[in-house]
């Protein structure tokens, strides 16, 4: 068993591991026990109550963060020719179609969001076994699919995520970075948990919200008390 380093003790006598927090208490003491030299992000690990294998108990969705994530999203959009302006004069990073495609079925994926059109999906959908893994694949449902090819890359360069619940049952999301002031951590985090709430399947039945956890890229997670998220 590896022995915990000075740094590690001080960081956890900062907080008690087996309680719970408000949100607000719970952003400070990540700030407080980040110590990284780079501009760690913030994340939350959100466990539900539902069974993601059956379909009318999945949970995914997107938000607008208020102060965005502090990330520079690197954005590629697949469309024909006649939409590439709208695209470029949005902020997109890269803007094309089948130079691209090309340039991800040879091992390209140097990107974080996909935005294509619903007349090129056909040929976007040959890409869903190396996109599909890294979640990069656009869908409808998530705002990548569409027309207004500029209007989604502004979107997604203002903040707005997508989301999704994984087979443990567990959304997993960053939603801000440590030089955030407190309360706009607090307030992309509550964003975000309100939306999930709001996405309660009908199916879903117990506990909806059993945990939430919000960490830095190198602190320990600070468990949330489900209650204090203001609704």
């Amino acid at each position: 068993m590896s022995k915990i380093t000075k740094k590690q003790k001080e960081v956890l006598a900062k907080f008690d591991k087996s309680e719970t927090y408000s949100i607000s208490e719970a952003v400070n003491i990540v700030k407080d026990t980040t110590y990284t030299k780079f501009d760690a992000s913030v994340d939350l690990n959100i466990r539900l109550g539902v069974d993601p294998r059956k379909a009318n108990q999945m949970v995914r969705g997107t938000v607008a963060l208020p102060h965005g994530t502090g990330k520079n999203v690197r954005t590629l959009v697949l469309c024909t020719p006649d939409k590439e302006d709208e695209a470029k004069a949005a902020g997109a990073d890269y803007v094309g179609l089948d130079e691209y495609v090309q340039k991800i079925k040879g091992g390209w994926t140097d990107i974080d969001v996909v935005i294509t059109m619903p007349s090129v999906m056909a040929k976007v959908g040959a890409l869903g076994r190396i996109l599909g893994p890294r979640g990069l694949m656009p869908n409808p449902k998530s705002g990548t699919v569409t027309m207004d090819v500029g209007k989604a890359v502004q979107e997604v360069k203002a903040g707005k995520i997508d989301f999704k619940v994984d087979k443990s049952g567990i959304i997993h999301a960053s939603v801000a970075k440590v030089s955030f002031d407190a309360d706009k951590i607090a307030e992309n985090a509550n964003e975000l948990i309100n939306m999930i709430v709001k996405l309660k399947p009908a199916a879903a039945k117990g506990t909806y919200i059993k945990s939430i956890y919000m960490s830095s890229t190198m602190s320990p997670g600070v468990q949330i008390e489900p209650k204090s998220v203001t609704v």
